[in-house]
């Protein structure tokens, strides 16, 4: 990792001379936050509770950017935000929009981008543009983020208010609202240089217009934001290799298994092509019809298209090393991603009670590919790249000749292993509709709260294709030439099969294109035969869920002691249909498109429902001084795993063995059926279930010396429990990823938020967090196949003779993705220098070391590893990451110069071997970014 030792002392320096607590993060200004008039530091207003009121009076911990922070901080996306969120973490697997957030810890770690929209967990920080959901499956919407008031990170279990999927907390994007009889905007531009990669720009207008005084206004933003590459594919090649006196699955005995040819990925070279663009608009309309009621309806359109990869290679697919910020793909690589959103929210009174209804309806479509030509060297893959004798295509066939020497020989085509050269392709619709309305009681009575329901709608269609079938597929003139007569000398046998040698090589096998099962298909059910497809799935998941929830408050003592409580009841009905096909088998082989369909239909339904509740006592030992105590739990709903429910599961099963004993084409005897189910011990579970938090917590919020030092602090133990874990293991499980429930952990955790106004100008800000997180129990995976040696419920120990350890982890250890401390620290000063506004900020963000996959899990990292899975565990190293400004502004104009990763450090932030490889996910090289401003 390069790093820039003179530039960290400096920063650290003056940083210690400013404040003597460590790890300090910006307590931010909100967006029309006014100071007081004694100079102390703004005063912040947030919504956490579904109301309006100051950020010190809430009950629980909160992390909150204003709009103006955003701006000069230069934060408009996912990434640049988590620099100053310390407590969060993100398993980004590089292209924007692909990865989940996480807090506190709660991580089960993750898996590549392939087939999440399908087999990812819900996750468990719930993700809001203003009152509407947003979240997905590992694949996290990054809204762009321009005119914004504010961003509030909730921490913790929020299930009371904001339902399933905030059990880890939640994330707000609130966006600037209309202002009626107000006429105005901005305009902003942005030019930045990326060390050794290519230049970014951006580009937005904000307009606020009054159309009817008093009643009628209207906001709108558009955005333009291209971020140039700084990861490039370099030249290489690629192939099979061979294999010798290994024992086939599908032949008995010794085979040698020849290399294919190489092949080359000049065609997709080049340097500096992992680009990003960003386009998007957002109106808002505001109609006031009296004082009491009010209408705002928001339509957003965001665009985002990633090109290139977005991940480095420490060695290329060959072993040898690769310079930082490369690698050797072999197919193109690409993310788009877009959603447009329509949100309406009406604001009334009904008496003495407050009414909120706010509805939205969401569609967002997702298109990615990227290469996965190195799952085709793998133990498994290479089944796909392969035919022949003791290749994973077996395949017998009788030839009747003329002779009858000849007559019913038995003969085997030669193995004949193809180019590795594959990528699979992801093609995502989704539809998220919500309503939820609110009526709250008068905010000044002693007892006040606040009602509501909340129903949503979430659908995922996902249309997803391994494209990496090395055989020609079987059109009508491959098929002809597969099954063009063999040449034999019947003078010349095997002496090891008796089979006559042919004198001329039979024509390659080709194999029938696959596609979804008859009757079971969510977007096409067409056959894929455009793409060489090898495996898919083509599947609708979601869920509908209705909710009421209630929360209220009682003064105790008034202005002194609060009691709070609320419940929310929830109930979900989830579902996953479609089909999962794929072309694994020798009944595919030689025969002609249309004629064979491999996979299973797959039909699952679940219900389940409960209560989430919280509490908390809050005491003003003085007006500035709060102390309180929370209990809270937050849930994440289960979900299901691609099984069969469409055939009777025994001749599922029988299906499978007749495929994988030996002498496939003359079919398996009883005796090795027999066998074959003695030696089994787990089915893959239909889906897994819910996993729930609860969270207890002590925190304090005071403000001193006239409010220009705020220190606020947390300690909280969260017990999580039945935790989801994704496993991944070809050797028993079968090559499909799936989610079980594992073991429980518990977090103990503090966090600190130091914000101080040391003189007029000069302002400190910073916040630390710890966790120490460990496992509490020691689960393992459970032999669910009746009928063999060993009990149903026992723990797996061995597979096939060897040891098999329990994947779930160790008590003791923590889980993935969760650092045991993170600091963040920033300095600004503000001045006037002659006619103009000055300022400067320098800050400094660390972040422990971290995995990215449960203790137990094999080391990716480990000599000679061998990669036969995308889940293997990796250590991110500890990182610090500096970034400063300096800007000046007179009347309407400003100009800032932004510096973001100024010691051009190379340090990682997630690393994987989904495309089996080892892939980094690296920082971005230093930006220096200059904008200019208008407002008018």
């Amino acid at each position: 990792m390069s790093s820039n030792q003179s530039i960290q002392r400096a920063i650290w320096a003056i940083l210690g001379t400013t404040t003597a607590v460590a790890g300090m993060a910006p307590r931010v200004m909100a967006a029309d936050a006014t100071s007081t008039s004694t100079g102390g530091l703004e005063e912040i207003v947030v919504t956490a509770q579904r109301r309006t009121e100051n950020i010190q009076n809430v009950p629980i911990t909160i992390q909150a950017l204003g709009g103006d922070q955003l701006r000069q901080l230069n934060v408009t996306t996912t990434t640049d935000l988590l620099k100053y969120t310390p407590n969060v973490t993100f398993s980004g697997n590089g292209p924007p929009g692909t990865g989940n957030i996480f807090m506190r810890g709660l991580s089960a770690g993750g898996s590549g981008n392939q087939s999440q929209s399908t087999t990812a967990p819900f996750p468990n920080v719930a993700l809001y543009l203003d009152d509407q959901s947003m979240q997905f499956p590992a694949r996290n919407n990054d809204v762009y983020m321009v005119d914004m008031e504010r961003v509030e990170i909730l921490e913790g279990p929020q299930g009371t208010l904001f339902g399933g999927g905030s059990q880890a907390g939640a994330v707000r994007y609130i966006t600037n609202k209309p202002k009626l009889n107000v006429t105005g905007g901005n305009f902003n531009a942005g030019y930045g240089a990326t060390a050794s990669g290519d230049p970014n720009t951006n580009l937005n207008v904000t307009f606020n217009l009054p159309l009817i005084t008093d009643k009628l206004a209207i906001r709108g933003t558009i955005f333009s934001d291209h971020r140039g590459g700084y990861i490039s594919n370099v030249r290489g090649a690629i192939s099979v290799p061979p294999v010798t006196n290994v024992k086939s699955t599908t032949y008995p005995g010794p085979f040698v298994r020849p290399g294919s040819a190489e092949a080359s990925n000049a065609g997709v070279i080049g340097n500096n092509l992992n680009t990003a663009d960003y386009i998007g608009s957002r109106l808002s309309a505001l109609y006031e019809f009296n004082d009491d009621w009010n209408v705002l309806i928001q339509q957003n359109n965001q665009s985002m298209q990633a090109h290139g990869y977005w991940t480095a290679e420490p060695n290329d697919p060959n072993g040898r090393p690769l310079e930082p910020y490369k690698i050797m793909a072999f197919t193109p690589g690409f993310d788009k991603d877009r959603y447009n959103s329509t949100a309406w929210t009406l604001n009334g009174a009904v008496g003495d009670l407050k009414l909120v209804y706010a509805g939205s309806f969401m569609t967002r479509h997702i298109d990615s590919q990227q290469d996965y030509s190195n799952y085709l060297r793998s133990p498994h893959g290479s089944w796909y790249a392969c035919s022949g004798a003791g290749a994973g295509y077996y395949y017998f066939r009788f030839k009747k000749n003329n002779s009858a020497a000849d007559k019913g020989a038995s003969t085997a085509k030669p193995t004949t292993c193809f180019s590795p050269v594959g990528s699979w392709r992801d093609q995502v619709r989704s539809t998220h509709e919500s309503h939820e309305i609110r009526l709250q009681t008068p905010e000044d009575k002693r007892l006040r709260g606040l009602v509501g329901a909340f129903y949503e709608d979430f659908a995922i269609y996902d249309r997803m294709d391994f494209n990496y079938m090395g055989m020609p597929q079987c059109t009508p003139g491959n098929l002809a030439i597969a099954l063009a007569p063999w040449n034999l000398n019947p003078q010349a046998v095997n002496p090891l099969t008796g089979a006559p040698i042919p004198i001329t090589p039979p024509g390659p096998d080709c194999a029938a294109a696959p596609g979804p099962i008859a009757g079971y298909f969510a977007n096409d059910p067409s056959l894929r035969d455009y793409a060489n497809t090898a495996f898919g799935e083509d599947i609708h998941r979601g869920y509908k869920q209705t909710a009421f929830f209630t929360s209220w408050d009682f003064d105790l003592i008034p202005k002194v002691l609060t009691l709070t409580a609320g419940t929310r009841h929830y109930q979900y009905h989830e579902f996953e249909e479609g089909s999962e096909y794929y072309s694994a088998s020798s009944s595919v082989l030689n025969v002609p498109n249309g004629s064979v369909r491999r996979g299973f239909g797959i039909n699952l339904k679940n219900n389940e429902s409960g209560f989430k509740s919280r509490a908390n006592l809050t005491w003003h030992i003085t007006p500035d001084v709060m102390l309180y105590y929370t209990w809270s739990q937050g849930f994440r709903p289960g979900g299901f795993n691609r099984t069969h429910t469409s055939i009777d599961g025994s001749k599922v099963f029988l299906a499978a063995v007749a495929h994988f004993l030996p002498n496939p084409g003359a079919g398996a005897t009883p005796a090795q059926v027999a066998a074959y189910k003695a030696s089994l011990q787990y089915y893959k579970a239909a889906g897994y279930e819910s996993d729930t938090l609860t969270n207890n917590e002590i925190g304090l919020k005071t403000e001193f010396l006239n409010h220009r030092l705020q220190i606020n602090a947390s300690a909280y133990v969260m017990d999580w429990k039945n935790s989801q874990i994704p496993l991944f293991d070809p050797t028993l499980f079968g090559n499909t990823t799936f989610n079980v429930n594992g073991p429980d952990f518990r977090i103990r955790g503090l966090e600190l938020q130091v914000n101080a106004r040391v003189s007029e100008g000069l302002t400190v800000q910073g916040s630390g967090s710890w966790n120490s997180t460990e496992q509490l129990n020691n689960p393992c995976l459970k032999i669910s196949v009746p009928g063999g040696p060993n009990p149903v419920g026992g723990c797996i120990t061995q597979v096939e003779g060897q040891p098999y350890a329990n994947p779930f982890g160790a008590v003791g250890k923590a889980p993935a993705f969760s650092p045991a401390f993170a600091l963040n620290m920033r300095v600004r000063y503000d001045w006037f220098l002659g006619e103009y506004r000055a300022f400067w900020n320098v800050g400094a963000n660390r972040i422990a070391s971290q995995r990215t996959q449960p203790d137990n899990f094999r080391d990716g990292d480990a000599p000679n590893v061998l990669i036969n899975t995308t889940l293997l565990k990796y250590r991110i190293p500890a990182n610090t990451t500096y970034d400063a400004a300096f800007g000046l502004s007179k009347d309407s104009w400003s100009a800032q110069l932004t510096c973001s990763n100024c010691d051009n450090s190379d340090a990682i932030t997630n690393a994987n071997s989904a495309q089996y490889v080892k892939n980094v996910v690296p920082l971005r090289p230093r930006v220096l970014t200059l904008q200019v401003g208008y407002k008018f």
